[in-house]
């Protein structure tokens, strides 16, 4: 870059500041969508070195499966909430390959997740990826396959009901909302194979509760789970 532009950059970088997508800060150079501040202080559950973590604990009982996982924990208020806003409702889909990016650094020197052949996001409803115009979960699976080596699998576990959401919904009525909502659209090609499972938040599990049961139908399959985020 030429001493002109780089001038250039950095005086409309004074005047339209990116803003990390966490904190709302102003980032400086070098920085990319996270501050450094929330790239070491935003809170990291390393849920990676502990089987017995709390979102393993949700599905005890529920689902039998290998591992289970979240990158941070979701407080109401937090800089993790307005991070997953931003992902989520503001178009800002490429927060979802850095988180990925992020996870799979973690996961990639587990002995669990080392074996995972494809990587697949909970999926939306085609009304609802036509209005948002992409799959939060998809991003962040992307972003995993960077570092895991893994391929993502998508258009293989099918939403076919459009459910209502489920925020302030009970877990019974969670549940109850996600039953035979999902298939698998090909079973032979996840048979005998280890499935990473992902999503943005985890809160009662219900959706993955649902899209696991469904996959683990499939012979031989072998399922563990990863998501964002974990709100209690």
């Amino acid at each position: 870059m030429s001493i002109a532009r780089s001038y250039l950059s950095n005086f409309v970088s004074l005047i339209f500041p990116q803003l990390c997508v966490a904190c709302n800060q102003s980032l400086i150079g070098g920085e990319d969508l996270l501050c450094t501040n929330c790239r070491y202080s935003l809170p990291q559950t390393n849920f990676h070195l502990h089987s017995n973590n709390i979102v393993a604990q949700q599905f005890w009982g529920k689902l039998p499966f290998e591992a289970a996982y979240a990158l941070y924990h979701f407080n109401k208020g937090g800089a993790v909430q307005n991070m997953m806003h931003n992902f989520k409702y503001n178009g800002m889909k490429e927060i979802g390959n850095l988180l990925g990016n992020i996870a799979g650094a973690q996961l990639a020197d587990n002995e669990i997740f080392k074996t995972v052949n494809f990587i697949i996001p909970v999926p939306l409803h085609k009304k609802r990826l036509r209005e948002r115009g992409y799959n939060q979960s998809e991003c962040f699976a992307y972003g995993l396959a960077d570092k895991l080596t893994a391929e993502v699998s998508t258009g293989n576990l099918i939403r076919t009901v459009a459910t209502k959401t489920q925020t302030h919904k009970s877990r019974f009525a969670r549940f109850e909302n996600m039953k035979e909502v999902f298939e698998v659209a090909n079973p032979d090609l996840l048979a005998n194979k280890h499935v990473l499972l992902v999503d943005d938040i985890v809160t009662t599990g219900s959706t993955l509760e649902a899209c696991g049961a469904e996959l683990l139908k499939v012979p031989g399959l072998k399922l563990s789970i990863a998501t964002i985020a974990y709100a209690e």
